[in-house]
């Protein structure tokens, strides 16, 4: 088991520090690196589109020019592995990708018609497609980001019904809350402290807030939930911190 470990820790280690060289200029590093996670583009890509995804596909295309994109916005101090990252940017870009084409094809269709009563019975069909799409997407997307984050959340021995049954019941206690996780992410140290030992650094917030040590212990599920919200890229979990302030 320990030897499991080990080698998953070195291949991660190993993965950070090829993205670092590539980062400095290695172009032939970079042209390695990406050819050799080509299967797991072709698998992000896939499960944007519902069907197997071969690498003649624009699709594809897309999902390539994404992981670059990775590669380069990469930073490990995000707590994130790159793989993560990665997939995360890839699925967005293709599902841009795809929304972009159907708004394309309406307007095609809209223009090959001339009757002005069947042209404008036409398109609003076709809106009305391309809205239910966009919605069904934005679910699947809403989807992605809470496995993703959940994933996030195991690290710290948390789970996502933490984030809703340790969250303050006053608004103000709430506020108060989210004001120390927000804190916690903009102090390098403090963060640093939160990632690299999974764990909340109490003393040393205590005397960087108005609060007590008790009410940063009573909240700490909930501080670090927050956190890691902040810290990632989750679009749709960071409008639940907005509604909890404006709450």
């Amino acid at each position: 088991m320990l030897g499991l470990l080990f080698t998953a820790y070195k291949k991660k280690r190993s993965l950070e520090e090829t993205v670092l060289k590539i980062q400095q200029g290695d172009i032939s590093l970079r042209n390695d690196t990406i050819e050799s996670f080509k299967p797991f583009i072709a698998k992000a890509v896939s499960s944007v589109c519902k069907r197997y995804i071969y690498e003649s596909d624009d699709e594809f295309s897309i999902g390539l020019i994404a992981f670059n994109e990775a590669i380069d916005k990469y930073s490990p101090e995000k707590g994130r592995s790159l793989l993560a990252f990665a997939e995360t940017l890839v699925k967005r870009r293709v599902i841009d990708y795809i929304r972009s084409q159907s708004k394309q094809k309406e307007v095609l269709l809209d223009l090959s018609l001339n009757d002005d009563n069947e042209q404008s019975h036409i398109y609003i069909d076709n809106e009305n497609s391309i809205n239910e799409y966009e919605k069904q997407k934005e679910s699947e997307r809403r989807k992605e980001e809470i496995l993703l984050y959940i994933s996030h959340l195991e690290d710290f021995g948390l789970s996502f019904e933490d984030l809703v049954e340790n969250s303050p019941k006053h608004a103000d206690a709430r506020k108060g809350a989210i004001m120390i996780a927000k804190l916690l992410m903009e102090d390098d140290e403090l963060k640093e402290i939160l990632f690299a030992k999974k764990r909340l650094p109490v003393k040393q917030l205590e005397g960087k807030v108005e609060v007590s040590r008790k009410t940063i212990e009573r909240n700490r599920k909930y501080i670090i939930a927050v956190a890691i919200i902040i810290n990632g890229d989750f679009l749709y979990l960071n409008d639940y911190i907005k509604g909890a302030i404006d709450g």
